[in-house]
């Protein structure tokens, strides 16, 4: 019987589009648009901040340095964290699954963009029993076994009572290995279906 669900965040609870916050800070660097995502978002100093290792102040340290963007910190933040929009097809699933399982997030994301969702999806975040499955707080990212672990701390069930909701097929496979149960979503109505199948029915 299942009784833990842990979802994804980032193209499953909330889409998010890294252009969105590169097309602001690219006005900030004398820079190519598609060097600075690579700078942002294609190195160790993502991974590193991910997982915890680095904490904001450092990221964008760092960032700004590498990306030669010549901006304020709270600006080249707020520039950063902009790139969420909802996914209503999930949002409104959430409430409806609460009541009979245990909601868990389980994510890989950082602390700006963590706090920056969390204010955004207070109302659908609010239905979820923890929210601290997050990569930084865990100190390791999906698909790393060390990350399904962490999360596992908040799921207050067995791992084959779980069933995890992802948008990436190595992430979803990796936690299959873990001994959860797995849900590749796609944004076409198909999750409800998906989830009946393992045995989850919503109110």
């Amino acid at each position: 019987m299942i009784k833990t669900l842990c979802f994804d965040f980032g193209n499953v609870i909330g889409f998010f589009d890294h252009d969105r916050a590169i097309s602001k800070l690219a006005r900030h660097t004398d820079m190519a648009p598609t060097e600075l995502a690579l700078v942002l978002y294609g190195g160790v100093i993502l991974d590193d901040y991910e997982a915890g290792r680095i904490a904001t102040p450092e990221y964008v340290r760092e960032a700004r340095l590498n990306g030669r963007v010549d901006c304020p910190d709270d600006e080249f933040l707020a520039h950063f964290v902009d790139i969420f929009w909802p996914n209503p097809e999930v949002c409104d699933l959430i409430p409806k699954l609460a009541g009979r399982y245990r909601i868990v997030l389980a994510s890989n994301t950082c602390d700006a963009h963590y706090v920056k969702y969390c204010e955004m999806f207070a109302d659908t975040l609010a239905h979820f029993h923890d929210t601290a499955g997050a990569s930084h707080r865990i100190g390791a990212r999906k698909p790393h076994r060390e990350f399904f672990a962490g999360a596992h701390a908040f799921a207050d069930a067995e791992p084959h009572e779980c069933v995890f909701v992802d948008d990436l097929a190595v992430n979803v496979e990796a936690a299959e290995r873990f001994g959860w149960k797995g849900v590749l979503y796609r944004p076409d109505g198909s999750l409800p279906h998906r989830l009946r199948e393992l045995g989850v029915v919503a109110d």
